[in-house]
């Protein structure tokens, strides 16, 4: 589709790409048609149903379907919200940055009268969200003391910009930088130890961050991170040149390939089936700029391994499908910090936070904790 300016102050027109010719707008509009992955929401309402159908191209659109499901997702079957610690002090909040797009950020502290240990700043992974799974992992985090911010990036979830579109990676962890910066300047934050979680895709922001800002981190936790994508749910070579060259043209068209990711990141089936409920989530095909600036960014991280210094903690799953374990290996191997842990769940998928048994969700979280108890 043509480049859209979304009405408004909040909408950033400045960060979309330039306006395509007409004939190009024509094919990018075709291509786009009927790209609009239906979901399989096992026991929906109709009325949920046609809520999860709206289109989810811009922020509003994201924000009225969020504000539908989220009397339901206390009542779904998953640990994550079943085992969610109560008492927790939560607050969301619309920011607009220096760049003039609006934020959407939240905060999860410790129950009151709890001491804070530290603050923890999370970044998502690909399509995501910081306002469903991550819920109850933020709830378990900030249950043992620790201050805990997320927010989603421009075109994700809450935040504005077109679903699912990174027009610059380096971009969107700048957006990233600035405010974790607003957040970390205030006063309750302030002088507390500062820590990055990434996960998948959020685990190269974090990264990004990190050799941006080497001094600025007291430490850096990776759950499997995207540090290089696997080749299972990659094009060959010669499809990928063919897809940067059409990239240029039509930024914005869901043409990309792709496998269904969330089959190959979830070993527990009932969890998949619960996933389908994140109904903000991205999940059409990838956009063909997205593509492009995951795949650089991948591998301009590759090449700076080595400048990796900050006390590290990296999870992935034995089994992971999607993102590979052994570049992890890699990365522990070259990060020059000695401060440095990995650890490796035995026929474990890529979401080792949502998609695994009960037993080890809960225990990929205590390690999270116990990593940053003895960092603190």
């Amino acid at each position: 589709m043509a480049a859209i300016s979304h009405p408004g102050p909040r909408g950033a027109a400045a960060a979309l790409p330039r306006p395509l010719g007409r004939r190009a707008a024509v094919i990018a509009a075709a291509a786009a048609k009927g790209a609009h992955r239906a979901r399989a929401l096992e026991g929906a309402s109709d009325e949920l149903r046609a809520a999860a159908a709206q289109c989810l191209d811009w922020a509003p659109g994201r924000r009225r379907v969020r504000a539908a499901f989220a009397p339901v997702l206390p009542t779904l079957d998953h640990y994550l919200f079943k085992m969610a610690p109560k008492g927790i002090q939560m607050e969301e909040n619309y920011e607009t940055n220096s760049k003039g797009v609006e934020i959407f950020w939240k905060s999860w502290l410790p129950r009151e009268g709890t001491a804070t240990k530290a603050a923890l700043f999370f970044c998502h992974g690909y399509g995501d969200t910081c306002t469903f799974f991550f819920e109850g992992i933020a709830k378990r985090i900030a249950a043992a003391g620790y201050a805990v911010y997320a927010m989603d990036y421009p075109g994700f979830g809450l935040s504005y910009g077109l679903h699912g579109y990174i027009a610059s990676f380096d971009g969107m962890v700048d957006h990233v930088i600035e405010q974790y910066a607003r957040i970390r300047g205030m006063k309750e934050v302030r002088e507390l130890p500062h820590f990055l979680l990434g996960q998948s895709m959020g685990g190269a922001v974090a990264l990004k961050i990190h050799l941006k800002q080497q001094k600025e981190w007291d430490g850096v936790l990776l759950v499997a991170p995207m540090c290089k994508i696997s080749e299972d749910v990659t094009p060959p070579a010669p499809v990928l040149k063919a897809l940067s060259i059409l990239s240029c043209l039509l930024p914005e068209a869901k043409l990309f390939p792709q496998k269904d990711i969330g089959d190959l990141a979830f070993r527990d089936p009932r969890k998949r089936k619960v996933a389908e409920y994140n109904a903000i989530s991205y999940s059409d095909q990838m956009r063909l700029r997205t593509a492009v600036e995951l795949l650089k960014a991948t591998n301009d991280i590759e090449s700076q391994l080595e400048e990796i210094s900050s006390p590290l903690l990296i999870l992935h799953g034995g089994a992971d499908m999607v993102t590979d374990p052994q570049v992890s290996k890699f990365l522990y191997e070259k990060a020059s910090t000695k401060d440095k842990t990995l650890k490796l769940y035995d026929g474990s998928y890529h979401s080792i936070l949502e998609g695994e048994p009960d037993d080890r969700i809960s225990t990929a979280i205590n390690d999270i904790i116990s990593w940053l108890d003895s960092h603190c």
